[in-house]
């Protein structure tokens, strides 16, 4: 879209889309450079849909960028489709309770907000690709994460059953351990009477079985993982204290495109790892823990702190060093899952 000065030259509209995104439809909202409003759509949330609202937006002028909410949900398919055609991507936090309450919550609200924040600047954040091992992971973590949880939860319910289960039944599994007790139990023959201790031993059974189920799928995802993290990137694997889970955790965090992570600061605040101020009138230079970032690989890198205060030299050196500052240990370990980072983020560019 152009528009004719005095002069007869073209001048170019500059685009700004926003998008609020959905399980079944996204609704834009498109600025030129100045925040006018160019116009208002909803589209479908499939790939027609996504190749209907990049035309649209390309035929109101140069896009400039899109800002769409939700890249890593319902946004996943638009983000992607507007990156193969050529446009910046950025990604978009949903606005917080106390903005919504301000201004009232609706779909075209939220999309010209999301476009006003990636025009005012505010918004910078560039989504993951999505389209390589990393996302191949993701997947697989997601999968072994609910096994592991299935697999604990009938774990205690095993043990939840023995400790009320009757006499003799009780006396012969209490002092069983977990992998002791699952296949002990797996193997019972229940008779056919559905008695208590019968009824008792199918459950004790079934729950058995299931636990081997889950952990045969826990073993294969394993095995599936042990192949893609090493060809994601081998170098993460080469750092002291880095395993198959740490490093797809961090991997994950980092996503397939990790040089989007502009700096080693920017990557220890998406780990939670990077301290905040916590000044106040008199006191100066206090810092406070980050309770913010991904979780996950914030315990991924506690448990590679854990490991190399272990049995790493230099860290344990380290330790000392910073113990005689006067530092305690909470603090210490603060600072070395931040330098861990950093030595993350240099393997994951690598």
């Amino acid at each position: 879209m152009t528009t004719m000065t005095n002069n007869d030259t073209q001048v170019t509209t500059h685009v700004t889309v926003g998008v609020d995104t959905h399980l079944d439809t996204h609704v834009a909202v498109a600025l030129d450079s100045i925040g006018q409003i160019l116009g208002i759509r909803s589209f479908r949330a499939d790939p027609h849909g996504y190749r209907a609202l990049i035309s649209w937006t390309e035929h109101l002028g140069t896009v400039r960028a899109f800002g769409i909410e939700g890249t890593g949900c319902y946004g996943a398919g638009l983000a992607r489709a507007a990156s193969r055609s050529g446009h910046v991507v950025i990604e978009i936090d949903r606005p917080d309770r106390r903005t919504r309450r301000a201004r009232g919550k609706s779909d075209p609200v939220d999309a010209e907000a999301a476009a006003r924040a990636v025009l005012a600047g505010t918004a910078t954040g560039i989504p993951k690709t999505r389209d390589g091992d990393v996302e191949a992971i993701r997947a697989l973590r997601v999968a072994r994460r609910g096994a592991v949880r299935i697999r604990i939860q009938v774990a205690n319910q095993l043990h939840a059953l023995v400790i009320s289960a009757p006499e003799p039944l009780r006396a012969q599994l209490r002092e069983l351990s977990t992998r002791q007790l699952v296949a002990t139990c797996a193997a019972l023959r229940p008779g056919p009477d559905l008695d208590t201790v019968t009824a008792t031993k199918h459950a004790l059974r079934t729950l058995a079985r299931r636990h081997h189920d889950v952990d045969a799928d826990i073993t294969e995802l394993d095995e599936l993982l042990e192949q893609l993290v090493p060809r994601a990137c081998p170098q993460l694997l080469e750092l002291f204290g880095v395993g198959i889970d740490t490093a797809g955790a961090l991997l994950v965090t980092a996503g397939d495109n990790p040089e989007r992570l502009h700096s080693d600061p920017a990557f220890a605040s998406l780990c939670g790892v990077a301290p905040l101020p916590a000044n106040s009138g008199k006191t100066t230079g206090r810092h406070r823990l980050n309770r913010g970032g991904d979780r996950h690989a914030n315990a991924a890198l506690y448990r590679i702190t854990l490991c190399r205060l272990r049995y790493d030299p230099a860290t344990r050196a380290y330790v000392e060093r910073r113990t005689k500052d006067g530092l305690t240990k909470p603090e210490i370990i603060r600072c070395l899952k931040r330098y861990i980072a950093r030595e993350v983020r240099q393997a994951l560019l690598a």
